[in-house]
């Protein structure tokens, strides 16, 4: 059986993770990491593949949780650089973080911003190879 891959990504008040390969995984495995999420008043996100939880939590004690909730799982950290954790500071999305937008807003602003934060856009686009 395919182990589930967890990308962790921690922020100032909350973790989110993507699941790399949820295609691969079996109903069973999605309805535990479903569970999982839902236990701790989390959001998965079907459409991405990511759930995030309104929680501040070291990646050490991610990895602890998945073992008390038997998901055996392989998972990795991914630190946010500056660029990424900035801010949006306009719009419907103001005050969120850029790496926390949908890829179609990422891909609009490519089209229609010119602003200051263009770069931090870029970065993004990048990182997310749109």
């Amino acid at each position: 059986m395919t182990k589930p891959q967890f990308i962790f990504t921690q922020f100032k008040n909350s973790f989110s993770v993507h699941v790399e390969n949820l295609e691969q995984l079996s109903v069973e495995q999605i309805q535990a990491i479903q569970i999982f999420v839902e236990k701790r008043n989390g959001v998965f996100d079907f459409t991405n593949y990511t759930f995030a939880i309104q929680k501040i939590l070291e990646f050490d004690d991610f990895t602890v949780l998945l073992k008390h909730a038997n998901i055996d799982a392989t998972c990795r950290e991914v630190r946010l650089t500056k660029a990424q954790s900035a801010k949006v500071e306009f719009g419907k999305y103001k005050g969120m973080s850029y790496c926390d937008l949908p890829d179609s807003y990422i891909l609009w602003l490519k089209s229609n911003y010119r602003g200051k934060e263009r770069d931090i856009i870029d970065a993004e686009i990048q990182s997310r190879n749109l």
